[in-house]
């Protein structure tokens, strides 16, 4: 019964230390007032309240909206970060891979969304030989609503 407005309370007082620390006008976290800060406190929420009530399903979210709310705080703050397709299917392969470790579900999805993207983050660099992967990727890229379509498709005809 303690735990049933706890994720409330986490939202809640992650905004208000926002707020504050807005209201001070503290220097030290100047790069924080945007929109990206919010994604993070409601991604941090869900982490403690997935670990404190031990609803581990909601870690996946919880990392999700973490990492893209650190993505963009990158994406807005430093000019260095790295702005690629490839950064979102890193981040939900992380948020699948985090999730693994507590609930054991999930590790494939993990290994291929890892795998394909550390192989287009660095494959700007590879080797001619890897010429081929660009043709793959660019048909993905195309493509990739077909695929939506499809499981759609399979989820109205064959799952009940």
């Amino acid at each position: 019964m303690k735990k049933q407005h706890a994720f409330s309370a986490y939202i809640l007082i992650g905004i208000g230390v926002y707020f504050l620390i807005r209201q001070l006008n503290l220097s030290l976290f100047a790069n924080f007032y945007s929109w990206p800060t919010f994604l993070m406190i409601i991604g941090i929420a869900f982490l403690i309240h997935s670990y404190s009530t031990k609803e581990y399903q909601n870690i996946f979210v919880g990392v999700l909206l973490l990492g893209l709310g650190i993505h963009f705080h990158g994406l807005e703050n430093y000019p260095f970060w790295f702005d690629h397709w490839s950064s979102y299917a890193l981040i939900v392969g992380v948020a699948f891979l985090i999730r693994f470790f507590k609930t054991k579900t999930g590790l494939i999805p993990a290994s291929v969304l890892i795998g394909l993207a550390l192989l287009m983050i660095f494959s700007v660099t590879l080797p001619e030989w890897f010429d081929w992967i660009y043709g793959i990727a660019d048909f993905f890229e195309t493509f990739w609503p077909v695929a939506l379509i499809g499981i759609g498709i399979y989820f109205l005809r064959f799952k009940k």
